[in-house]
């Protein structure tokens, strides 16, 4: 019986290994992913395994990073936020609508704001966006699909009506208007890093120590993996809900800013598909769509994957329309292996 007993409990060991090992994989998959990519498009294309190439890319990384973190902080809920990568083209126009100046009729003058008037009312327009969003959710009871699937196509819709379909040019300032730097924030560097790369450095620091070591961050956790006994315990869930789609207007204006200073134009069609990038690198960084489970971490690796990948397949020269493919390719692999993860306990009730 001891014999028995013994290959018992040595079967079940090795199987606890093998679930050790299993889940190892599972929850570093995106860490994993983003070395395999480093590796294979390092083997296909000599000038990948570059740090002038990584520093490029990274820049074009905290696009996606940016959008990723706010998109996390709404799935952390259980919602979703499919407005992103519109937000992102609806404030890069207006930011740029306000570069070009403002003209007052009755003065006959016209206003040409500071750059930080500028970034400040661009990202005032992205929480009232994201305000429209968590009031829809929250207090009426809209489907997050639905809500933010409408404010898609009117953010989208008012850029282009802003702009005429046309895009603002020149957004660097002129130095005679006193409205110089605008392109700061997109070719300029510290120490040698982007600072694109370096305020999604400083969102992502900010937003995993709010998640980590504050108040609302344990709100908005147990809202999201059981709303319903989380407002039994007095977690004010409805203020939870819109204050995610706040902070993901924010993060989308942010992206909006950095792109447009990159580009130094903006145009109305910017950020098309965007939100299914923010989807996938959340999702990819091991989120749970159910809602409750997440981190900054894995998001910023999920979006690294993502863009990684994006830049590794131009380099190579396949074409870009294999982006979108290779996406939702992605976007279902991160589901499915999240179910085999989280199994059913990211079910809420």
């Amino acid at each position: 019986m001891s014999n028995t007993s013994a290959v018992t409990g040595a079967r079940k060991s090795g199987g606890k290994g093998s679930f050790s090992l299993i889940q190892l994989l599972l929850e570093g998959r995106a860490f994993f992913a983003l070395i395999a990519i480093i590796v294979i498009f390092s083997f296909l294309s000599p000038n990948y395994f570059k740090l002038s190439n990584f520093l490029t890319m990274s820049n074009h990384v905290a696009i996606y990073g940016l959008l990723a973190i706010g998109m996390l902080l709404v799935i952390l809920t259980g919602g979703i936020d499919l407005s992103v990568g519109s937000v992102l083209g609806l404030c890069g126009v207006f930011a740029g609508f306000l570069m070009q100046g403002i003209e007052i009729p009755a003065a006959g003058v016209i206003l040409y704001p500071p750059v930080w008037a500028v970034v400040v009312l661009t990202m005032a327009l992205g929480a009232f966006v994201g305000f429209v969003n968590g009031a829809l959710v929250a207090w009426f009871k809209v489907p997050a699909f639905v809500a933010t699937l409408g404010s898609l196509y009117v953010a989208r819709g008012v850029a282009l009506l802003m702009t005429n379909g046309l895009t603002f040019n020149n957004l660097a300032g002129d130095p005679a208007l006193g409205n110089t730097g605008f392109d700061w924030l997109g070719f300029n560097r510290l120490f040698g890093v982007p600072i694109g790369v370096i305020v999604l450095a400083v969102v992502a620091l900010l937003t995993g120590l709010t998640l980590m070591r504050s108040s609302f961050g344990r709100w908005l956790y147990a809202a999201g993996g059981n709303p319903r006994a989380a407002e039994l315990s007095g977690v004010p869930v409805k203020r939870v809900q819109i204050s995610v789609y706040v902070l993901s207007g924010i993060c989308a204006a942010i992206a909006g800013i950095v792109l447009s200073s990159q580009l130094t134009s903006a145009g109305p069609t910017a950020g098309t598909t965007y939100e299914l990038t923010a989807i996938a690198a959340v999702v990819v960084g091991g989120a749970s769509l159910m809602g409750g489970r997440g981190t900054v971490n894995g998001t910023l690796l999920g979006a690294f994957v993502i863009g990684f990948l994006a830049d590794g397949l131009v380099i190579i020269g396949i074409s870009s329309y294999w982006q979108t493919v290779f996406t939702g390719a992605v976007i279902v692999l991160a589901v499915m292996l999240n179910s085999i993860q989280y199994g059913g306990q990211g079910k809420r009730s």
